[in-house]
């Protein structure tokens, strides 16, 4: 019994280049338009200052509480 594979040249992106070689191109999709689409690069710039944020005051913090900056280590 043998199986068959599809043969590449029923692909309707295939190009044979001039030495005879076959390019497969991939399939490329549609471009999709979001309505509510956020800026990644502001959301990710807040986000980066609240966690600094967050961090500092926690630094502050444990520095208050125990005379230390990392606690254990400094």
């Amino acid at each position: 019994m043998t199986t068959t594979t599809p043969s590449l040249t029923t692909k309707k992106n295939l190009v044979v280049t001039e030495y005879g070689k076959q390019n497969m191109f991939p399939y490329e999709a549609p471009m999709q338009l979001q309505e509510n689409y956020t800026n990644y690069p502001e959301q990710a710039e807040k986000s980066n200052g609240r966690w600094a944020m967050i961090g500092f005051i926690s630094l502050i913090l444990s520095y208050l509480f125990t005379g230390q900056v990392i606690p254990g280590v400094f």
